[in-house]
């Protein structure tokens, strides 16, 4: 059976790196970049610009919600974190143009999300991927990420400052609900042996993985929730997951680059070099939303990283080796 999952894993990565047309990879890899637009104090602009996804040149359905060609076995599925982030970008755009088209792309998707917003078999209200992913464990559908209820969380919260709209509101409210619940109660939080909090992305056998894009994309729909609709439990919350980044983020140092996960592997998992743009665009992010310096040192250091040929080359060797010996 491992057998089999792996050569179903390897055609379809092949396919998507190597084969013509579009792939799920094609949303992902954009450039990653803050957006300097953002306000720290009042929902506006995301975060990120996601403008080149909120133009995505792959599949849609007949109703324009983008879709993923993952290839192999899995084929065109939804993915709720590529919808939510391309209804985000939308926005971005429609404040900056005001372009009723724009407008017209985001509402969508703020409806799509609305609708498809669901209940667990433990009544939690989850946003489900509704096909199997090759990953430490193989994800099961319907399985649930708490990168997904967090970026969820962003797009509803700006639908309702849009529109007024109370669907709007009241589905953010169902989805933030669900970040505060323990993943043994069908939710997306995990809490360590030292009582720190972790939003985790992908909901895997212990140990878990942290992994650190997924924890920080979900700590902003946070923050959202809480410049929206100023609840005390939204701010502790966000507090306690940001003790959590800045007492771990030397964890994801390696000394020439970031790591992508606490993959618990004696060969950690170190990030690709999309992913660690992504981690320091992220970081720069929460120093400006914070304040906190420990932000503003790591996203430097990780530049500093980057621009050297040594490290990136490094980095380049590493990732293969992992690759070869988990993947």
């Amino acid at each position: 059976m491992w057998v089999v999952r792996r050569l179903n894993y390897y055609r379809r990565i092949f396919a998507a790196y190597l084969g013509s047309g579009e792939s799920q990879l094609t949303f992902w890899h954009d450039v990653p970049e803050a957006n300097p637009n953002f306000r720290v104090d009042d929902i506006g602009e995301y975060y990120q610009t996601f403008v080149a996804k909120a133009d995505y040149p792959g599949h849609y359905d007949v109703a324009g919600v983008p879709m993923l060609d993952y290839r192999g076995a899995i084929g065109l599925q939804y993915n709720p974190i590529a919808i939510a982030q391309y209804g985000l970008g939308n926005y971005n755009l429609w404040l900056r143009t005001a372009d009723p088209e724009r407008r017209r792309k985001f509402l969508l998707i703020a409806d799509w999300m609305t609708a498809n917003l669901v209940q667990n078999a433990q009544e939690q209200w989850v946003w489900v991927h509704n096909f199997d992913f090759e990953y430490r464990h193989t994800l099961r559908a319907p399985w649930i990420s708490g990168l997904a209820q967090g970026q969820g969380v962003s797009l509803l919260v700006r639908a309702w400052k849009d529109t007024g709209e109370q669907k709007y509101v009241d589905a953010a409210r169902r989805a933030f609900n669900t970040l505060l619940v323990d993943i043994l109660d069908g939710g997306t939080l995990y809490t360590d042996q030292k009582g720190q909090l972790w939003i985790e992305e992908y909901l895997v056998p212990p140990p878990p993985t942290h992994i650190l894009n997924g924890f920080i994309w979900a700590s902003w729909g946070v923050y959202d929730y809480w410049l929206a609709t100023k609840e005390r439990r939204a701010r502790d919350f966000f507090d306690a997951i940001m003790r959590t980044i800045t007492n771990q983020l030397p964890r994801y140092d390696i000394g020439f680059w970031s790591l992508y996960e606490q993959s618990g592997t004696l060969l950690p998992m170190i990030a690709s070099a999309f992913y660690h743009l992504l981690h320091i665009a992220q970081l720069k992010v929460l120093h400006r939303i914070t304040g906190q310096e420990v932000f503003g040192v790591f996203s430097e250091r990780w530049e500093r990283y980057k621009v050297s040929p040594w490290k990136r080359n490094r980095a380049v060797l590493y990732k293969v080796l992992f690759k070869v010996c988990y993947y």
